[in-house]
């Protein structure tokens, strides 16, 4: 993934587990760097002949703020300085529409390039074929096995309620009931 055009954008999206759409969306308008977080306000639909616009996130809870990892910062602010040297080589025919991934004129990214970029870098590390949106499951799943609180899990991943986190999730959620046992286990004998 490192050096890839779209490093950054991988990054984002297995550290925050945004979906697809929204990160086609994101404006650096709705990136605060130096804060750590974004905000996600929308998200890119493509509708078979009316090309690409933005919607609405898919539910109420979709529109929200997300902290970001410091691996992700970092990963934005090379992405950035990448961006602004490709805005110079293109000059006045860069497409200025604030997005922070976007293609080399600075309009819209495809998702079928999106998706054929994440094959090559699967390709490169030699690690088994994946559909991109499985960046948002490893996500939810590192999160939850690594004892985030699901509702903080469910708030980052913008699901309508915690009930989908869990359901979509159970398979963490089973590990996390072994371990709440020996945790219980732990405190009736007496351990620390």
């Amino acid at each position: 993934m490192s050096g890839h055009r779209l490093e950054a954008l991988f990054v984002v999206a297995v550290t925050a587990g945004l979906r697809q759409g929204e990160l086609l969306a994101l404006r650096w308008s709705d990136v605060d760097l130096e804060q750590g977080w974004l905000r996600v306000v929308g998200s890119l639909a493509r509708r078979r002949g009316a090309g690409v616009s933005v919607t609405d996130p898919k539910s109420a809870r979709s529109r929200r703020r997300v902290e970001l990892t410091a691996t992700a910062v970092d990963a934005l602010r090379r992405h950035r300085q990448a961006q602004a040297a490709e805005r110079l080589q293109v000059g006045p025919l860069w497409e200025n529409c604030d997005l922070v991934f976007c293609n080399r004129m600075g309009g819209y990214l495809m998702a079928s390039h999106v998706s054929a970029g994440f094959r090559v870098v699967l390709e490169r590390a030699a690690l088994p074929r994946v559909r991109f949106h499985d960046l948002r499951h490893t996500a939810a799943t590192l999160m939850l096995a690594r004892g985030v609180h699901p509702k903080v899990a469910s708030e980052m991943l913008g699901h309508s309620t915690i009930a989908i986190t869990l359901d979509l999730y159970s398979q963490v959620t089973a590990t996390l009931q072994k371990k709440a046992a020996r945790t219980l286990d732990a405190v009736f004998r007496g351990e620390s």
